[in-house]
């Protein structure tokens, strides 16, 4: 077997790092340095370990911009965006998570009984893996990391072999906190070495964040085992513009949506179902906007659409919108208004569809790229039965003046997040979690750590 892995960068089809697969005696030495860790760990007091976490942070932050550029090279985001995963959605979460660990950790108390104490404590679990992906490569794993060791856990981290400087970051932040050795490792690992480490009785949670394809084999590995593992898997996330949303908005915000980070969100927009009174004017907004999208080099500061992660995804997009467009649907975008677009390359046009239908894929199964359709709708039952029309359930916005009618309507949408005149976003105050294909469990919000701890029950029955 082949133990070196290659990151090919997007930018310019170079290499841009090289590493060592994990060996068997790498592999063990870490699982036993982990649950050794984890057992003295979970001792430590939450504002011991909120303090180390603050500092790991504070290291991210400090290196935001040379890890920014790192990331451009790695996974193709334009650099004008890439700090951001760090100075905003990375420090709010992780911040927001250590913060209310305290209140979320603290022992459920019943109600007072004459002569006995009676309470529940929640325990941390043990040696969480992290499996995370490329796309928002911090983004995606802080969100289980950081309160999987505020929760006394010990945590293996393993990211996507597209990105594996961000698992190595995480390293160097926790060196610089003072984190206890063990608590926090990485490994790079093969997907053979991923589901043999799965199996290994030391691993008490497996937090995973991919596709349908890598959770389903996920849900298989820990089937063996009495384990429990957290999916966040694809979405097909819809958008609905009622008739009386505010049109100017709902395209500004909605092109972003389907366009930030080359449509490469597992909760950007992918579908949207316009009300047949706005229909032709979003239209035209829509293609309008889009075409002043800069498409180009990451690294120049000028461009705001950057090459998707590699050609083989450019290549399955394009391959929807030929379909889409054989079975009558017409695209608004000339790709040609983008010189550096070039077919059998990651860099694509972000491109637009009328004239789709469900019988498409490009309205049914995940694109992954700055491709969307759109579709003129009649009333609120037809918007809510064709997002509901799919088998992910993520998110879904509406967008729309009447608050009331918005909730009503995400009372019937089936998905794990319902915005109202916004999208693409987490809210740490709030649970993130899916529904249908689009995975099981929750992170963010107090309830985020309910997966990573166990409740133990303490009924004291006191004498004289």
């Amino acid at each position: 077997m082949d133990t070196k892995f290659q990151v090919i960068s997007p930018v310019d089809g170079s290499v841009y790092a090289e590493r060592q697969l994990a060996s068997d005696t790498e592999v063990e030495k870490v699982l036993a340095a982990a649950a050794r860790a984890q057992k003295s760990w979970k001792s430590t007091s939450i504002a011991a370990r909120a303090a180390i976490c603050r500092k790991a942070v504070q290291y991210f932050l400090e290196q935001a911009d040379e890890i920014a550029e790192e990331l451009s090279w790695q996974m193709g985001r334009p650099i004008r965006y890439t700090p951001f995963e760090i100075n905003k959605g990375f420090q709010e979460r992780a911040h927001y998570m250590i913060d209310i660990a305290e209140g979320a950790l603290a022992d459920v108390k019943p109600e007072a009984q004459a002569g006995f104490r009676r309470f529940i404590r929640r325990e941390p679990l043990g040696v969480i893996l992290v499996l995370a992906p490329w796309n928002y490569p911090y983004l995606t794993s802080v969100n289980v990391v950081i309160p999987a060791i505020m929760a006394g856990n010990a945590v293996i981290l393993k990211h996507a072999q597209q990105t594996p400087l961000c698992a190595e970051r995480y390293a160097a932040a926790f060196e610089y906190a003072g984190l206890p050795e063990g608590v926090f490792q990485y490994l790079h690992l093969s997907h053979s070495q991923v589901a043999t480490v799965v199996a290994d009785s030391r691993i008490a949670h497996v937090a995973f964040t991919g596709s349908v394809e890598g959770g389903k084999a996920i849900q298989q590995a820990v089937s063996r085992r009495f384990l429990a593992a957290g999916l966040e898997l694809g979405g097909k996330d819809p958008a609905y513009v009622r008739a009386d949303a505010d049109l100017d908005y709902s395209i500004e915000n909605l092109v972003d949506g389907s366009f930030f980070n080359s449509g490469q969100s597992c909760c950007g927009i992918e579908r949207i179902y316009v009300h047949e009174q706005l229909f032709d004017h979003f239209v035209e907004g829509f293609a309008a906007l889009a075409k002043q999208y800069v498409l180009g080099g990451p690294l120049q500061p000028e461009t705001t659409l950057g090459p998707m992660v590699r050609a083989s995804a450019a290549r399955f997009a394009q391959e929807q919108i030929n379909e889409a467009i054989r079975k009558g649907a017409t695209a608004l975008i000339e790709p040609q208004l983008f010189p550096a677009h070039r077919e059998g390359t990651p860099y694509m046009a972000p491109q637009a569809l009328i004239g789709v239908d469900h019988s498409m894929q490009i309205m049914m199964e995940e694109s992954f790229a700055p491709v969307v359709g759109i579709m003129p709708v009649k009333d609120d039952a037809e918007a809510i039965r064709l997002m509901n029309d799919s088998r992910y359930g993520l998110t879904a916005s509406v967008w729309s003046a009447n608050v009331d009618e918005a909730i009503r309507i995400g009372e019937q949408v089936e998905t794990g997040t319902c915005y109202l005149n916004r999208c693409d976003y987490l809210d740490p105050a709030l649970a993130w979690t899916g529904v249908k294909d689009s995975g099981r469990g929750c992170t963010l919000s107090s309830l985020g750590y309910e997966s990573l701890t166990r409740p133990k029950s303490y009924h004291l029955k006191i004498i004289g």
